[in-house]
């Protein structure tokens, strides 16, 4: 699926695990990881997704200042798809929404914001310092075309056909765009 742009869209979410890995505790989480990956890998305007050679991201390791204070460290989740509408597609369908509703039991609630999105070019694989870079400087500005959220995006780069309902020009003219109510995460 080709989103006639010659930019992709690069999500990196984290989560401070309220155990290690390897806790009962998080054996719900860890049962649940193969079947939430391969919905994705299966998923309309899926691109790529950070795995080890284990299939998942469980060893990846990265945000240590969100780490620290983690009895079980962060779990970092990182992919890229065609468009903001795949990604919201997949991560509010009935699979994901299953396993997001049980999220409490595995995870702490972050005081900060923990997704971020961003666009890259066409063939970058993002790197796990880049995604903490667009994490901090949406933690500090808020959302902007240079790192923002599922609720408040922005078109790609060279798209200023936006239609945000809040101004928000970026320096392409690219504006903000507010999300649909029903993108709101429903758990």
């Amino acid at each position: 699926m080709d989103n006639g742009h010659g930019y992709v869209l690069a999500q990196v979410n984290i989560g401070r695990l309220l155990a290690p890995i390897e806790s009962p505790l998080i054996a719900g989480f860890v049962a649940a990881l193969d079947e939430v990956n391969a919905v994705a890998d299966a998923a309309p305007g899926f691109v790529w997704r950070l795995q080890t050679e284990d299939g998942d991201a469980t060893a990846v390791r990265g945000f240590e200042r969100d780490a620290v204070g983690a009895a079980g460290g962060v779990i970092i989740n990182m992919s890229v798809w065609e468009s903001v509408e795949a990604l919201a597609a997949y991560a509010y369908g009935a699979e994901h929404i299953a396993v997001l509703r049980r999220r409490r039991e595995w995870f702490e609630k972050m005081r900060h914001a923990h997704l971020v999105l961003w666009w890259i070019p066409r063939g970058h694989i993002p790197t796990v310092s880049e995604a903490e870079d667009r994490l901090e400087h949406l933690r500090a500005h808020g959302p902007t075309a240079h790192a923002f959220t599922l609720r408040q995006h922005f078109p790609p780069p060279g798209d200023g056909d936006g239609d945000g309902l809040d101004g928000g020009l970026d320096g392409e003219g690219r504006a903000a765009i507010r999300s649909p109510e029903d993108w709101a995460c429903p758990v």
